[in-house]
């Protein structure tokens, strides 16, 4: 039997339960100058180094660079704009060149190439050097070579390809996770959270978040009539291809949704999915298209163009605002039900009085009622657009007093909500520090439950400091147990206080032994020669959980 690692809490502080990204680099001063600048800049086992941060950057100037490649095939752009467009390709080429060199000059130390006869020469024909080269080649080329070489301008295209240099090491960390699994559990891993999903599936959130943020960007732009004209067909591509990514990702998330707890039938937990808020977010994302693709002949339906707005509620589901609102809202409706209706009934009342006193006097702008609820709203909410305004001596009191009291009236409702969200906040992160310390009052935490307390920390933003003040309160609740047993045992039973104490500690040791010897083995021993009764097994498996 795999027994849980355990750790303990005197070995691991705060930052090394918030991750990585807080750790300040233990790094010499003393290195060699190419082992300090690899340690630094490139190895990936250093925490708190910059390897991360340069791949980040490099992973965006590869993005853009796609986006100013697109654009160059866009005469109405890239004409005007000559200049911008190769500073930035000189830009790029300088900064993929000292990529390279500094590849080439700390190839020793890498640990791909160290033990190799030529470090530096079998990092040159390796295949992410072979991309990096290619990469900024046509550049030289062209500037260096007496020749018409625009051919070789699609080379460039080649930089999409220094993605793999991230992308290649989430996927074989995946597929390292997901040993042994079958295809649908492997899909759910990237569909939804799990300890099976690795950086592959914050690489897949993070792509998805981008199509959307590219789509809407692209149904904004499109809204200008003379951006549109110059970028029809490529709106059109972008459209298309966005709305076959949304499509497979929610025939993916249909399809994996039966390993998620609560969805296991085939045919009810697929339906029930698809009933989700999640879920109808991202069937509304791609309907517009197919509808308009299928029924253009019978209807008119460019109008559900502005639909592919409802794309951007995809990226609710990567964040809790949205589910802590819906719990404030359903906590707080009581309240803000209540103030809805007086507003309700405000609004009525004030827009018959100002249609009384002002219909005569401004028969157009007054013309009913209904129209003067437009007014009365606007007064209230302290807008004042000015379109409609009272001449009239009641309709210009009656407007003051209907300001005063909308500044009250409205901002009852937004305190209430303001409140709430902070309150919601501030008890999530209660629960998650009591957690934190059920997790931890027995002085050992295994794996698990340090990734659970990062994410939710995280999530709720809990400090360094916030942390630091839990583990020191554990550890002195500890220490204090620690002189607690140490008293005789006719001592703690003259106090029921200390035997209840006692009797907790003595339950979490035999929960920690059941977590760390063989379940098997001990079953056995116990069993052999009558050593342990029945009943006393019965309780070890009942205590053991």
């Amino acid at each position: 039997m795999e027994t849980t690692q355990l750790i303990s809490i005197k070995d691991i502080d705060a930052k090394t339960i918030l991750g990585n990204d807080d750790i300040d680099a233990d790094i010499s001063k003393d290195l060699p100058l190419r082992k300090w600048l690899y340690s630094w800049l490139l190895d990936p086992n250093i925490p708190g180094n910059y390897q991360k941060t340069v791949d980040k950057w490099i992973g965006m100037l590869i993005v853009v660079n796609l986006f100013v490649m697109l654009f160059e095939h866009v005469p109405a752009v890239f004409e005007p704009r000559k200049e911008w467009f190769h500073f930035f390709d000189l830009m790029s080429v300088a900064i993929f060149t000292v990529e390279y060199i500094l590849r080439f000059y700390l190839a020793p130390e890498d640990e791909e190439f160290k033990a190799r006869r030529n470090a530096r020469l079998s990092y040159v024909f390796s295949p992410f050097a072979l991309i990096d080269f290619l990469a900024v080649a046509p550049f030289y080329l062209q500037a260096f070579i007496p020749v018409d070489l625009r051919v070789l301008r699609f080379l460039r295209l080649l930089r999409m390809l220094k993605l793999f240099r991230i992308v290649i090491p989430a996927y074989y960390e995946f597929v390292s996770l997901n040993a042994g699994r079958t295809f649908r559990q492997r899909v759910h891993a990237l569909m939804f959270d799990s300890p099976y999903g690795g950086k592959m599936q914050g690489i897949f959130d993070a792509f998805i978040g981008v199509c959307v943020l590219l789509s809407v960007l692209a149904v904004v732009m499109e809204s200008v009539q003379s951006v549109s004209y110059m970028l029809n067909m490529e709106f059109v591509i972008l459209d298309a291809v966005a709305v076959g990514i949304f499509t497979l990702e929610y025939c993916m998330r249909l399809y994996s949704c039966v390993e998620e707890p609560g969805f296991k039938h085939a045919i009810s937990g697929r339906f029930k999915q698809a009933r989700s808020a999640s879920t109808v977010i991202d069937f509304l994302a791609i309907l517009p298209f197919f509808l308009e693709v299928f029924l253009h002949h019978l209807l008119d339906l460019r109008f559900l163009r502005v639909f592919r707005l409802s794309r951007l509620l995809k990226l609710t589901r990567g964040n809790d605002a949205t589910k802590i609102l819906v719990k404030v809202l359903t906590r707080e409706w009581p309240v803000i039900s209540a103030a809805a209706f007086i507003m309700l009934l405000l609004v009525v009342l004030t827009a018959s009085l100002g249609y009384l006193f002002e219909h005569e006097a401004q028969p157009d702008k007054f013309e009913n009622i209904p129209t003067a609820i437009y007014w009365a709203v606007i007064t209230l909410a302290s807008v004042g657009y000015g379109d409609i305004s009272p001449v009239t001596g009641p309709g210009r009191f009656m407007t003051i007093v209907l300001a005063f009291i909308g500044i009250g009236i409205f901002a009852i409702p937004a305190a209430l909500l303001s409140s709430a969200f902070s309150d919601e906040l501030v008890k999530e992160r209660d629960a998650l520090k009591r957690e934190i310390y059920e997790m931890m009052k027995d002085g050992h935490i295994d794996p698990e439950e340090v990734n659970t307390i990062r994410s939710e920390a995280l999530r709720l933003h809990l400090s360094v400091e916030e942390i630091n003040a839990l583990l020191l309160m554990i550890q002195q609740d500890l220490e204090e147990k620690a002189k607690f047993a140490q008293l005789p045992i006719q001592k703690i039973a003259e106090n029921p206080e200390f035997a209840v104490e006692h009797y907790k500690s003595l339950l979490s040791q035999i929960r920690q032994l059941g977590m760390l010897t063989d379940a098997d083995k001990f079953d056995h021993l116990g069993k052999t020669k009558g050593r342990l009764s029945s009943d006393e097994l019965a309780l070890w498996h009942q205590l053991k959980g």
